[in-house]
C-alpha cells in the first residue's frame, strides 16, 4: 500500500502550536490569540488522556470505496436502525466497501439530520454511541460535523434567547435594515429569520432555513466548542469528518458571505490540531459550487484532504442523457491540467442524501444544454429548487431525483438500456482519480420516493427512502428484479475495482483524445506497475474505436470489467449501446 507522510512526520509540534498561533491571530488579533491557543493546548491534553489509541495511519489506496447511507436507511422490526444496517452491511457489503459515512446520526429537528439540536449525542431513535462503534468494528467511519448552524431547538440557541453565558453570543444578530443584498444565496428564503428574545424580537442570520441558525465564529468561543466536538467525534470512532456546508461559515456584511479567507483559516487550524493529536483522520470539505470555487479548499495541501467531486454527477447525467460527450471530456481534461496538492485528492460520487447540485454546471454547460437537460430531469420526475441572485432574480440550484430514476424513460416506462446506462454512469465514477462513494440507493436501485415527498413536503426525501431489510434481502435475491440486477452487477464491479493498483486515488490520470459519445481515460498505478485504459460508450448506437495511437495494443490487453464481451475486427474495438472496459496491462 502507498504511504503518505503524515502532517506530524513533515512539522514538528512546536512548529505546528506556532501555525495554530498564527492562525488565531489572524483570525481574532494578536491580543486574544495566546489565551485562545493555550484553551485549544488544553483541549488536546484531555483528548491524549481520555482517547484509546492515536490514529496516526495517514495512506489511501484503490481499496478504499464509501458507502454513503442513514442510520436509518435500512430498518426491521424489533431493532434500532443501525443495528439493522450495520447486519445488512456486515453481510452484504463488506468485501465492497471499506468506509461508511453514516448522514448525521445526532437528535435533530429538520432537513433530515442538519439541524442538529445536541452535537454530542446519538438519536435515541436510532441506537446509541455502542451501536456507532459496532458499525467501527469493520469499517472506517465518516462522521458529519455540521459547524456552520445549529437547530433553534439546540439548548445553545435557548440560552440565547434567555441571555445565558455563554451560548448568548453564539449566533449572529444584524438590524434588518442592514444591506445583505451582495451575500450569496444557497436558498430563496430571506437570509435573517426574526426571534423573540428576553431582549424582544432579533433577527438573526440563517443562511439556510429558519430552524437553522448560522453559528458566530467570529466569537472564538464557538470555534473552541467545535475543535472539542472534533475531538470527541475522533474518540468516537471518526476516521474521516465530512465538514458541511463549510463554505459559508465566517459573515462579515459587505461581502458576499462565501469563501471567505477567514473560512479558510478556520479549515487550515483544524488541520493543524489534527496534525498534532490525531494526523491520521482525514477533512472532507463539502461545498457545493462552480469547480474553480470547489477545489480552493485543497489550499496549499493544508486544507482538506478530500473534496466533492461535485460537478461530476450533473455532468455525467447529461452526457448520458444527450449523448454527447464533449462537455465531459473538457471538464476533464481541465482536471488534469490543474494538478492536486501533495496528498489531496477527490471524493468520486454521482449521488447522496442531497440532490444533484446544479451551480456546478456554471462555466461548463451553456444555458441552452442545461435546460434541456431539466426538461429531461422533468420528464423523469424530478424537482428543480433554486437560489436567489444578488440581482433579485432567481435561477437553478439542484436537481431533486433518484440517480436510478434519472435513467428511465419519460413517465416511468421502460426503456432497454436502462440499467445499462445507469451502471455507466457509475463505472466511469469509480474509473476517475480520487476515492469514489456510493450513496445505499444507488447501490439498491431505489426509485424516486414520490410518497416520501408527499408525506413531508421536501422534494429531497425523493431519494431518502427507508427500506425493510427482508423486503431488501428479498428484492436482491431476485435477479430478475431490478434491485437484484443492479446490486449484484455494482457489488462485483466494485470488488474487482478494489484490485486493480491503477485505480490508486494518486494514480496517473490521462484524457483520451476520443470522437463524441466516447469518453476514455488512462489510469497508472503510483509506481507503474499497471495501467488500465477505461472506455466507454455513451450511446445507445453501437461504435467502434480503430486500436491506434493511444489504444494500440488493446488486443493484448484483458478487459478485467468483464461486463461486456470485448469483440475486436480488423483493427477496431466495437462498443455496444452503453457498454464499459477497464482494459488492465500489468
Amino acid at each position: 500500500m502507498h504511504e503518505l507522510l503524515n502532517d506530524r512526520a513533515m512539522r514538528t509540534n512546536a512548529e505546528l502550536y506556532q501555525s495554530i498561533h498564527q492562525r488565531l491571530a489572524y483570525l481574532y488579533g494578536e491580543e486574544q490569540a495566546p489565551a485562545i491557543a493555550r484553551h485549544i493546548r488544553r483541549l488536546i491534553d484531555t483528548h491524549t488522556q481520555l482517547r484509546d489509541i492515536a490514529i496516526v495511519e495517514n495512506d489511501w489506496s484503490q481499496a478504499d470505496v464509501l458507502l454513503i447511507t442513514y442510520g436509518d436507511s435500512v430498518q426491521a422490526p424489533a431493532q434500532p436502525p443501525l443495528h439493522s444496517l450495520k447486519q445488512f452491511i456486515d453481510v452484504h457489503l463488506r468485501d465492497a466497501f471499506n468506509l461508511v459515512h453514516i448522514l448525521p446520526f445526532y437528535p435533530w429537528s429538520s432537513d433530515g439530520g442538519f439541524s442538529v439540536t445536541d452535537f454530542r449525542a446519538v438519536h435515541s431513535e436510532l441506537g446509541t454511541w455502542q451501536d456507532i462503534a459496532a458499525l467501527g468494528e469493520h469499517f472506517k467511519l465518516v462522521f458529519d460535523l455540521v459547524l456552520n448552524h445549529c437547530s433553534r431547538e439546540n439548548l445553545w440557541f435557548a440560552d440565547y434567547i434567555f441571555g445565558e453565558e455563554p451560548a448568548c453570543h453564539y449566533f449572529i444578530e444584524v438590524d434588518p435594515k442592514e444591506n445583505l443584498s451582495m451575500v450569496t444565496r444557497p436558498r430563496s428564503t430571506p437570509v435573517l429569520t426574526k426571534v423573540r428574545t428576553h431582549r424582544g424580537m432579533k433577527h438573526v442570520w440563517a443562511t439556510f432555513s429558519n430552524d437553522q441558525i448560522d453559528l458566530n465564529y467570529a466569537n472564538p468561543t464557538v470555534l473552541l466548542e467545535f475543535i472539542d466536538i472534533i475531538l470527541y467525534y475522533i474518540r468516537r470512532g471518526a476516521r474521516m469528518l465530512r465538514l458541511d456546508a463549510v463554505a459559508y461559515l465566517w459573515k462579515q456584511i459587505g461581502t458576499n458571505c462565501i469563501h471567505l479567507p477567514q473560512t479558510h483559516e478556520v479549515i487550515k487550524l483544524i488541520r493543524d490540531v489534527l496534525a498534532v493529536v490525531e494526523p491520521g483522520v482525514w477533512v472532507l470539505t463539502e461545498t457545493n459550487v462552480p469547480h474553480q470555487e470547489n477545489i480552493s479548499y485543497f489550499g496549499q495541501g493544508d486544507e482538506a484532504h478530500l473534496v466533492y467531486q461535485f460537478s461530476l454527477p450533473p455532468l455525467l447525467l447529461q452526457a448520458l442523457h444527450s449523448g454527447n460527450t464533449g462537455y465531459l471530456r473538457n471538464w476533464a481534461l481541465s482536471l488534469e491540467q490543474t494538478p492536486l496538492p501533495e496528498h489531496c485528492t477527490y471524493l468520486n460520487f454521482t449521488a447522496s442524501h442531497d440532490g444533484v447540485g446544479l451551480r456546478p454546471l456554471e462555466g461548463l454547460l451553456p444555458k441552452e444544454e442545461i435546460d434541456a437537460f431539466l426538461a429531461a430531469m422533468r420528464e423523469r420526475g424530478g424537482y428543480i429548487s433554486t437560489k436567489s441572485n444578488i440581482d433579485g432574480s432567481e435561477s437553478p440550484y439542484e436537481l431533486n431525483i433518484s440517480y436510478f430514476d434519472a435513467f428511465r424513460a419519460p413517465g416511468g416506462s421502460d426503456n432497454q438500456w436502462h440499467i445499462a446506462a445507469f451502471l455507466l454512469s457509475q463505472i466511469v465514477a469509480l474509473s476517475l482519480k480520487g476515492i469514489p462513494a456510493v450513496y445505499i440507493h444507488s447501490l439498491l436501485a431505489t426509485p424516486n420516493d414520490n410518497l416520501g415527498v408527499e408525506r413531508s413536503g421536501l422534494t429531497r426525501a425523493i431519494n431518502r427512502r427507508q427500506l425493510d431489510r427482508s423486503e431488501i434481502d428479498a428484492l436482491l435475491a431476485n435477479h430478475e428484479s431490478e434491485p437484484g440486477r443492479v446490486f449484484s452487477a455494482y457489488r462485483r464491479i466494485l470488488k474487482v475495482r478494489r484490485r486493480q493498483a491503477a485505480f490508486h486515488p494518486e494514480g496517473r490520470q490521462i484524457v483520451l483524445a476520443l470522437p463524441d459519445g466516447l469518453f476514455g481515460i488512462e489510469r497508472q498505478a503510483p509506481d507503474g506497475r499497471q495501467k488500465i485504459t477505461a472506455l466507454f460508450n455513451f450511446t445507445s448506437q453501437p461504435q467502434s474505436l480503430p486500436l491506434q495511437g493511444d489504444l494500440k495494443g488493446i488486443d493484448l490487453a484483458e478487459d478485467v470489467l468483464g461486463e461486456s464481451d470485448v469483440r475486436i475486427e480488423g483493427g477496431y474495438l466495437l462498443l455496444p449501446p452503453y457498454a464499459g472496459y477497464w482494459f488492465a496491462v500489468e
